[in-house]
């Protein structure tokens, strides 16, 4: 859990490490699970869903196909039961998230059918780990799981660091440095109030140049 009133500023992601972990998963592509990582990490970092969001959503939730593409969250996964609709800014996952929607279709996927899944194989799941069989929900801590592996290219120092609520934490972070509204970060990440987003108004540029000279120590 985190303090309400700060945020541990090593928990946030730079814009270097997003880069770096986006081009990474983009060039082992070839992999299922990896295609799911990257779309894992991508709705935990460009749109700050919480992990129980992300499990609980269906194909029908991520709306792509509109001049503003949005994931509607409902009553039934929103923290305190409440519905919302977050808006997507980050560009570079856009055509990722297409993508993902129209292999999941490929897979025979219905609208009511989970956006992330379990790939394993076999009516009564993966022999070893005991994870859900082919097509159904995720459980969370396997999400977890799978955002921490989409990391494995910062190291591991980073990888014990962070969790799948960092990805969230640097959504926050990133949006307000880059002048969205603190309104409009309060209702795409669900905040009960504005001054829970307030704590995110630190500066990214002073993290970034503060982690680069860690970097060189």
């Amino acid at each position: 859990m985190y303090d309400e009133h700060s945020i541990d500023q090593s928990r946030i992601l730079t814009a270097k490490e997003i880069t770096t972990v986006l081009g990474d998963l983009r060039r082992k592509a070839r992999s299922k699970n990896t295609r799911q990582n990257l779309i894992i990490f991508s709705l935990s970092t460009f749109c700050g869903l919480r992990v129980s969001e992300i499990v609980g959503l269906t194909l029908a939730n991520v709306k792509l196909n509109r001049e503003e593409p949005c994931i509607y969250i409902p009553k039934s996964l929103g923290k305190g039961k409440k519905k919302r609709t977050v808006p997507i800014w980050g560009d570079p996952t856009i055509a990722d998230l297409r993508a993902w929607k129209a292999e999941r279709e490929d897979m025979e996927a219905s609208s009511s059918d989970p956006f992330v899944c379990s790939l394993a194989n076999g009516p009564k799941g993966h022999k070893k780990t005991g994870l859900p069989s082919l097509g159904n929900a995720l459980i969370t801590r396997n999400a977890q799981a799978r955002w921490k592996a989409s990391i494995k290219v910062l190291g591991s120092e980073r990888v014990a660091d962070l969790s799948i609520h960092s990805g969230r934490h640097s959504f926050c972070s990133h949006s307000l440095d880059r002048g969205v509204s603190l309104a409009c970060v309060r209702d795409a990440a669900g905040h009960a109030s504005i001054s829970t987003t307030s704590i995110y108004l630190h500066k990214v540029g002073n993290i970034e140049r503060n982690r680069n000279a860690l970097d060189f120590e």
